[in-house]
């Protein structure tokens, strides 16, 4: 897989323009330097592809042009860490001058970035798909503007669900060690939780593993929880499963949005016959049942016929991200004066039908949007996909909660929030 991936990458960056570094003096007005970032290497690489694939089919729906302006595009990578987010940032907008910069992927990643934009008023940052509730909610830079939603708001409808049409009440929860997850932890457990369920343990791990024999043999017996919530994904995820199944567990799974995502559920593996009925939820499913949701797939499949069989959350967050900047770009006819100004207020005042619904930000520059829960089936071509079992819209930062009592709650932690077992 490895070897493949770095295949991959290297025909990306084949298609790159390539910023010679600094804007030059003489260089026309009509041009606008846009930069991408998004994971190249370790646990998310996979993921980091359908990034660039979202991206370049926003671009690719003007023909790479926009209110009479050339776009000039330039790939960065990161290996999924703030440390080297922050680097390629930092030669995006410090060295090769550009204008708008579109990303990251990773929730960690995300908050650097958006404090990093604090120092940069003038240039314009559009989240990628990284998902930690405080990017938006608590950083709140002015030009830094997430059009997906976050990780609270990707679990919404999925802890209801487990608890009253599955009927679960008892879960031990296994996560990667970082932002993102304790985000989605608690956006499954603001309603599981609060229903009445109880997590009987948790266990976190770091990015990047391969080996987690020793966490399976110490989740709690298959009569004593009734599931368990899965934070891992991309090759994490792959790696889990593998050995999970191998190990005889029979405990079924709940997913985060990136445990099921297409970037695991396209993998080969013994797993495979296990995932199936497995629920999860997120900004995406294979069957959405909308005009603007089928035209997304075929243009996906058609552009990228080496693609997955269902573009994943990732490809989709590039890609809805790439288009508002598109469409506030066309709206101000491609004017970045006055420090971006009208840009900026074009961006924060959009309301727009994205593949999967309405789509309009808050006054934090955060998204409120679509959300579905899903389950793991089969489709006719054997493929694996998330089926759409619940389409929840108008889903906003903060879960219709009073933003107040919200913030009072805390940032998302390995213990917030914590719902311990009832003796």
């Amino acid at each position: 897989m490895k070897r493949l991936l770095i295949v991959t990458l290297v025909l990306l960056t084949a298609t790159t323009v390539v910023f010679a570094g600094g804007r030059a003096e003489a260089e026309p007005d009509d041009v606008i330097r846009v930069g991408v970032l998004a994971v190249g290497e370790g646990a998310f690489a996979i993921q980091g592809v359908d990034c660039f694939r979202g991206f370049d089919l926003a671009i690719g729906e003007y023909d790479g042009t926009v209110a009479g302006k050339r776009i000039e595009t330039q790939r960065y990578y990161s290996d999924g860490t703030p440390d080297s987010a922050m680097t390629a940032a930092r030669r995006a907008i410090e060295q090769d001058d550009v204008d708008i910069l579109v990303g990251p992927l990773s929730g960690s990643e995300g908050l650097a970035i958006a404090e990093y934009a604090k120092d940069w008023p003038n240039k314009t940052f559009i989240n990628g798909s990284s998902g930690a509730a405080d990017t938006t909610l608590v950083v709140q830079a002015p030009n830094f503007f997430r059009f997906s939603l976050d990780g609270t708001q990707w679990q919404g409808g999925l802890g209801t669900y487990a608890y009253d049409e599955l009927g679960y009440r008892r879960i031990a929860i296994v996560a990667e060690d970082y932002s993102f997850q304790y985000t989605q932890r608690m956006g499954f457990l603001l309603e599981f939780g609060e229903l009445g369920g109880r997590v009987v343990e948790n266990f976190w791990v770091p990015i990047d593993v391969d080996d987690f024999s020793s966490v399976i043999a110490s989740l709690p017996d298959d009569d004593e929880i009734d599931a368990v919530w899965l934070g891992l994904g991309g090759s994490n995820a792959v790696v889990f499963l593998e050995q999970y199944v191998r190990a005889g567990r029979e405990t079924p799974l709940i997913g985060s949005s990136v445990t099921v995502d297409a970037t695991v559920l396209d993998v080969e593996g013994r797993f495979r016959e296990f995932l199936i009925g497995t629920p999860s939820a997120g900004p995406v499913a294979a069957d959405i049942d909308t005009p603007e949701w089928r035209a997304f797939l075929n243009a996906y499949r058609q552009e990228f016929p080496d693609g997955f069989a269902s573009p994943s959350l990732f490809g989709h967050a590039y890609y809805v991200g790439t288009k508002a900047m598109l469409l506030a770009l066309e709206e101000v006819g491609g004017d970045l004066s006055d420090g971006q100004a009208r840009f900026q207020e074009a961006l924060a005042n959009l309301d727009f039908q994205q593949p999967t619904g309405r789509l309009r930000l808050d006054h934090n520059r955060q998204a409120i949007g679509t959300n579905v829960v899903t389950v793991v089936r089969e489709d006719a071509d054997g493929n694996l996909v998330n089926s759409a079992i619940h389409i929840a819209t108008d889903i906003n930062q903060t879960m219709g909660v009073p933003e107040d009592e919200f913030r009072a709650m805390g940032s998302p932690s390995r213990t917030n929030p914590s719902y311990p077992v009832e003796d």
